[in-house]
């Protein structure tokens, strides 16, 4: 199963984090990694009194169901310190969100796939559009190509791997 991994960091050197994020994920247990996105500099998308973050997206091969991968991801931002806390879009040393698995839909208490605002963010669909094929389509929402030009790319630079 081919699935769409979007990271994420603006703490404790983020560039760091995501970089060592990609690394670890082409090492996890029944996963291999396919390809992976430039690094994007974007601005927070919560409270703004806080560090611009790194994104990028990688593609995996995996032979896990959704929710066991969601559990190798979450333990991946454990290991990187990450803390949950009670305010939304906050700082954090790595994200990891599930975007894509397959072409399937997912709603289960824990888990929503593909991720419910993922057309919304030019920091998930500009690295998503590096490595996916243009006629990707997002289940219910779309082909990824049809969706690029509704973004606006204000606030995301590209930045050299």
């Amino acid at each position: 199963m081919t699935v769409y991994v979007g990271l994420g960091s603006n703490m404790d050197n983020p560039r760091r984090q995501v970089e060592t994020a990609l690394q670890e994920l082409g090492a996890l247990r029944h996963n291999t990694l396919l390809k992976h996105s430039s690094l994007y500099r974007t601005r927070p998308l919560g409270p703004q009194n806080q560090p611009y973050f790194i994104n990028a997206v990688a593609s995996l091969a995996t032979s896990l169901d959704a929710e066991a991968l969601l559990d190798q991801l979450q333990a991946l931002e454990q290991a990187h310190r990450r803390e949950r806390t009670s305010l939304r879009w906050g700082p954090r040393t790595l994200d990891l969100d599930l975007l894509l698995y397959g072409g399937m839909s997912i709603d289960t208490p824990r888990l929503s796939v593909p991720h419910p605002e993922m057309t919304k963010r030019a920091f998930v669909l500009l690295p998503l559009s590096e490595i996916a094929p243009p006629d990707l389509e997002i289940p219910g929402m779309g082909r990824l190509r049809d969706l690029l030009p509704n973004l606006s790319g204000e606030g995301i630079e590209r930045v050299d791997r």
